[in-house]
């Protein structure tokens, strides 16, 4: 009776319980980011279907009048910069697993700023783009694509830039060098974190390849 009053409001403390929760955290981050992944590709499905369904059936020769096609300059700019911004997350992770915060932080930091110069690239070329929306079913997939795309660049930029303040809050937080390092559940949690980020960015990669062979090459 007496163990039932003390842990009326809570479970209780202990070393045990403080790990087995750590490794239940850094789980949920593993499977959520691989989840957001699974998700992700039904958004990307929809549009692969749309593009070729609509290009396979081609009703009354509308599927692509005259060739036209999008700013293959701006599709060029626009998946380097992409694709920037993933190396830099995987070339940053490696340097981080052999002790490198510093260079991650600083890949990290070029990835943001690619990112961010490839969203502002994705939202100017609707100002270039030679037809409307409307006008042919390429044109109606390929607005789509963009939209898409400035959520995906969106979304890569706020994960690198939040990932890499934390990082720097880490120092001030926990104290001493390369903290971010330590065996401490916040730099555990941080480096979890790291990890899924970088996963989804090689999905990113792959997509955006795909996607950009689709509407600019084919």
């Amino acid at each position: 009776m007496t163990d039932m009053i003390k842990n009326s409001h809570g479970i209780s403390d202990t070393p045990e319980e403080r790990e087995f929760e750590l490794r239940a955290h850094i789980g949920s981050i593993w499977s959520g980011g691989r989840l957001f992944i699974g998700m992700y590709t039904f958004l990307l499905a929809s549009l692969v279907f749309s593009y070729f369904y609509l290009r396979s059936s081609n009703n009354g020769l509308l599927w692509r009048p005259d060739h036209v096609t999008a700013p293959t300059a701006y599709g060029w700019a626009i998946y380097s910069l992409t694709l920037l911004a993933v190396l830099m997350a995987i070339f940053g992770q490696s340097r981080l697993r052999k002790g490198g915060v510093f260079e991650w932080q600083t890949a990290i930091w070029v990835g943001v700023a690619a990112a961010l110069l490839a969203l502002f690239l994705q939202i100017y070329e609707f100002t270039a783009v030679p037809f409307y929306p409307g006008s042919s079913g390429y044109a109606s997939t390929f607005i789509g694509y963009s939209v898409i795309n400035i959520l995906t660049i969106f979304i890569v930029a706020y994960w690198l830039e939040t990932t890499v303040a934390r990082s720097l809050r880490m120092n001030k937080e926990l104290g001493g060098v390369n903290s971010q390092l330590s065996m401490h559940p916040s730099a555990q949690s941080f480096r979890a974190n790291v990890a899924s980020m970088t996963y989804f960015l090689g999905f990113v990669a792959l997509a955006s390849t795909l996607l950009f062979a689709m509407f600019y090459l084919l």
